[in-house]
C-alpha cells in the first residue's frame, strides 16, 4: 500500500518527453503498441520488413476495434501474424488494465471502473450516458500532486504519471463496454484522477492517437482537458493551438480564498491564472469553461458570484457550477439549492453563460472530486472488519 504523500507547495510540470519526430524505440526496451501513433506503428513494422498495409491492419485491430487478443485473429496476413508471434509479449506489449471492480450507479446511466495497471497502481474510469451520447471520464495520473482539499484524489497524494498507452487504454475499455451494449462513445473528458497539464506530453500524445480518424475517431471538439490552473500548460496549449476544449477549476474569487482550497494557487496565483486564460482566449478564440464547486458557507454567497463575474469579464467564458460532492477527507458540505440558484442567476445576469451541472454516479463515488479514495479506504478497513 502506498503511503499518503503530502501535496507539495509548488507542484511541478513534467519534463517534456520524446516528440513524435524523435526515435520511437530502443530495441532493448519493450514498446507499448497502444501508445504508438499510426505513423510510428508503420515505421516500427517497416523496420522489420512489413508493408504499410500490415500496419493499417494492426492499427485497426488495436485502435478501432479495441481488440485484446490479437493472436486470436486468424485473418491476419501471415507476415503480420508471424511478427506478432515473435514480438508480442517480449519486445512489444499491450496496455490492457485489469478490471478490479465495476460499480454501476443506481441512476442507470453511470458505470465506474477501477482499473489495475501493470505495476499494481489503480485508477478509475467512469462511463456516463446522456440523451443521445456517451462520455468517458478518464484519469491521467495515479493520484494527484495538486492537493485540492475537497478532492478525494488530491487527498490521496501523487503516485506517478500515466503513460499515453495507459490513457488510451481507458478509452478503449469504455468503447468495448459500450459496443457490447450497441452504443457508441462520443465524448472524452480528462476529469478523472490527476492533473492533465502536469502530465502534458503524455496527455497530448494520447489525444493525438484517440482523435485519429482511422482509430477511435473522437473529434478534438468532443475532448475536454480539465486543469486546476497550471499556468505554463495553459500557455503552451495556446502557443501550440491545441484544438481541445479547456476547462479551468476556479473555486475561489480571491487569492486567499482560492489558496485555502487549492494549494497550487501558491505556485500559480489567481491573477496569473486569469491572465493566462485571457492570453489563451486571445490566441485561440476558444471559449473556456470555468468550474466552480459550491461549498456551503465557503464560496456560495452572492458576493462570491459577483466577484466571479468581475474576474471573467471580457473573457469568452462558460461557468459550470458543481454542488460539492462530499468526501470523507473534507468537512465541507454541499450548498443549498437556493444558494446555487442565486449564484447561477447572478452569473447569467452578468452576461456569462452558466450551468448547474447535473449530478451523476454520486451513490458509487463516481462524481466530480470523489474518485479513488473510497476504494482505498475500504481496502484498508477490510482486515479490521474481518
Amino acid at each position: 500500500m502506498k503511503s499518503r504523500l503530502p501535496a507539495p507547495e509548488a507542484p511541478y510540470i513534467a519534463e517534456p518527453l520524446a516528440h513524435a519526430d524523435q526515435p520511437v524505440h530502443d530495441e532493448r526496451v519493450p514498446i507499448y503498441l497502444h501508445e504508438l501513433g499510426f505513423d510510428e506503428l508503420r515505421a516500427r513494422l517497416a523496420a522489420d520488413g512489413l508493408r504499410p498495409a500490415h500496419a493499417a491492419t494492426l492499427w485497426n485491430a488495436l485502435q478501432y476495434r479495441a481488440q485484446t487478443d490479437l493472436l486470436a485473429r486468424e485473418d491476419f496476413p501471415p507476415p503480420l501474424r508471424r511478427w506478432l508471434e515473435r514480438r508480442l509479449g517480449v519486445q512489444c506489449l499491450l496496455d490492457m488494465p485489469e478490471v478490479s471492480s465495476h460499480t454501476p450507479s443506481s441512476d442507470g446511466l453511470t458505470d465506474k471502473f477501477l482499473l489495475r495497471l501493470q505495476d499494481g497502481q489503480e485508477i478509475e474510469t467512469v462511463v456516463m450516458g446522456y440523451e443521445g451520447r456517451h462520455t468517458a471520464c478518464v484519469s491521467t495520473q495515479a493520484g494527484c500532486a495538486m492537493g485540492c482539499v475537497f478532492c478525494a484524489t488530491g487527498q490521496m497524494g501523487f503516485a506517478r504519471h500515466l503513460r499515453p498507452g495507459e490513457i488510451v487504454a481507458q478509452v478503449l475499455h469504455a468503447r468495448r463496454v459500450l459496443q457490447g451494449a450497441g452504443r457508441r462513445l462520443r465524448n472524452l473528458v480528462l476529469m478523472g484522477m490527476g492533473e492533465p497539464l502536469h502530465n502534458y506530453d503524455n496527455v497530448m500524445k494520447a489525444l493525438q492517437i484517440l482523435s485519429d480518424t482511422r482509430g477511435c475517431n473522437i473529434g478534438p471538439s468532443k475532448m475536454s482537458i480539465s486543469t486546476v490552473g497550471v499556468v505554463p500548460g495553459i500557455l503552451r496549449l495556446a502557443e501550440e493551438d491545441r484544438p481541445y476544449n479547456l476547462a479551468v477549476s476556479l473555486h475561489g474569487s480571491t487569492e486567499e480564498e482560492r489558496a485555502a482550497l487549492i494549494p497550487a494557487n501558491q505556485r500559480w496565483p489567481l491573477h496569473e491564472l486569469v491572465q493566462s486564460c485571457r492570453t489563451y482566449g486571445e490566441k485561440t478564440g476558444r471559449k473556456i469553461f470555468f468550474a466552480w464547486t459550491l461549498i456551503a458557507g465557503v464560496n456560495d454567497s452572492p458576493a462570491h458570484a459577483r466577484r466571479v463575474a468581475a474576474l471573467l469579464r471580457g473573457l469568452r467564458a462558460h461557468v459550470n457550477l458543481i454542488p460539492l460532492n462530499e468526501t470523507a477527507g473534507y468537512a465541507g458540505r454541499e450548498c443549498a439549492e437556493s444558494s446555487a440558484s442565486v449564484f447561477h442567476r447572478i452569473i447569467q445576469d452578468a452576461g456569462i453563460p452558466c450551468t448547474i451541472r447535473q449530478k451523476r454516479g454520486i451513490d458509487v463515488a463516481a462524481g466530480c472530486g470523489q474518485l479513488k479514495a473510497a476504494r482505498r479506504k475500504r481496502e484498508r478497513a477490510a482486515p479490521q472488519a474481518a
